[in-house]
């Protein structure tokens, strides 16, 4: 997962509009690498994040959502994946809402 996220922000800083999406993937790619420990806020309700995230939806967050939960879903599959399972459910919440959203 952190590779694809990392691919992303490098796909999305090619354009100078999408360099704050891309910084926001570079973020959560590193969360990718070491998600234990660490806490997501929701994200600030305003009109920009929300037109932010919106766009992020429709060409990024879904897919990578999707296999964020897939994956999940089959970590919780064995008990021993339980933990890991979790850190997935809690990426893909933030694959949906990068925006405004602030990693503690």
């Amino acid at each position: 997962m952190g590779l694809s996220w990392a691919v992303a922000g490098v796909l999305w800083s090619l354009t100078i509009i999408g360099i704050p999406a891309g910084k926001q993937c570079f973020k959560i790619a590193s969360l990718c690498f070491f998600p234990f420990g660490k806490y997501i806020l929701a994200p600030n309700s305003t009109t920009g994040n929300f037109f932010l995230n919106l766009l992020w939806i429709c060409f990024t967050g879904l897919p990578l959502a999707l296999a964020a939960t897939s994956l999940g879903i089959l970590y919780y599959l064995t008990i021993i994946g339980i933990p890991f399972g979790k850190q997935y459910f809690k990426l893909a919440r933030l694959s949906l809402t990068p925006f405004g959203s602030k990693i503690i």
